[in-house]
């Protein structure tokens, strides 16, 4: 088992980390609001099925709060310093019946008030689920961090993530090589914390499993200020002292 840091590797397994419980109350929320389509989820969905959803700040309030525990909070001050907030929060699932890959990437984009602002330290504006996003320097991307909460047990059958360690320093980085990238299972209410810059990709679920791959992601940064007056589109600081 590979033994992560994240510091060295940039990224880490938080374990048990969201009660069954809470996770449980999130899901029947998720559920509740993705089948309502009078509530601004930005959701993309096939056969019924929604496999990503946008802009959940603004749309399920639980978001906000779920995180907020003391080892969470605790691990996040260390990390971020007592600034920190979340900026972004995104659902993914993978159906069992409906399942998707994803290739290798970086996580580059933020979402922010106002794109058309003036800024070396920004590019590439775009819109997405309507709302404005940009593409952050590394030395914003440094400053941020992502904590992804397992609603499933992940195993190899339903699609895991894999993260190649030490690709985070730097966006042309490949860290210790594609070759040796590192399948992240977990149990649920593990939590994935991952920097941005962190060269990551998921495959199919396995033909014929009935489990499914749901996730919520949750990117946070250090600092409630951007440069040149840059806002972000959200910043929810944390509450727990």
């Amino acid at each position: 088992m590979f033994e992560a840091d994240l510091e060295r590797d940039g990224f880490c397994l938080l374990r048990h980390a969201v009660t069954n419980e809470t996770v449980s109350g999130l899901l029947a929320v998720c559920t509740n609001a993705f089948s309502d389509e009078s509530r601004s989820v930005r959701a993309r969905s096939s056969r019924g099925h929604v496999y990503a959803a946008r802009n959940l700040i603004e749309s399920i309030p639980e978001v906000t709060t779920i995180w907020q525990n003391d080892l969470l909070v605790g691990f996040l001050r260390d990390q971020l310093g007592d600034s920190f907030g979340l900026v972004r929060a995104l659902f993914f699932d993978k159906p069992p019946d409906r399942t998707w890959n994803l290739p290798w990437h970086q996580d580059t984009s933020i979402a922010v008030k106002d794109n058309s602002v003036a800024s070396s330290s920004f590019s590439r504006p775009t819109l997405k689920a309507g709302v404005p996003h940009l593409i952050a320097s590394d030395d914003i991307l440094h400053q941020m961090l992502t904590l992804r909460i397992h609603l499933d047990e992940v195993t190899d059958d339903n699609g895991p993530l894999r993260v190649v360690p030490g690709s985070h320093v730097a966006r042309e980085s490949q860290g210790i090589g594609f070759p040796n990238a590192v399948t992240v299972q977990a149990a649920v209410g593990d939590v994935l914390a991952m920097r941005p810059l962190i060269q990551h990709a998921s495959g199919p679920s396995a033909a014929g499993t009935t489990r499914h791959r749901r996730i919520l992601h949750l990117e946070f940064a250090a600092d409630p200020e951007l440069p040149d007056g840059v806002q972000w589109h959200h910043f929810v600081q944390g509450t727990i002292g």
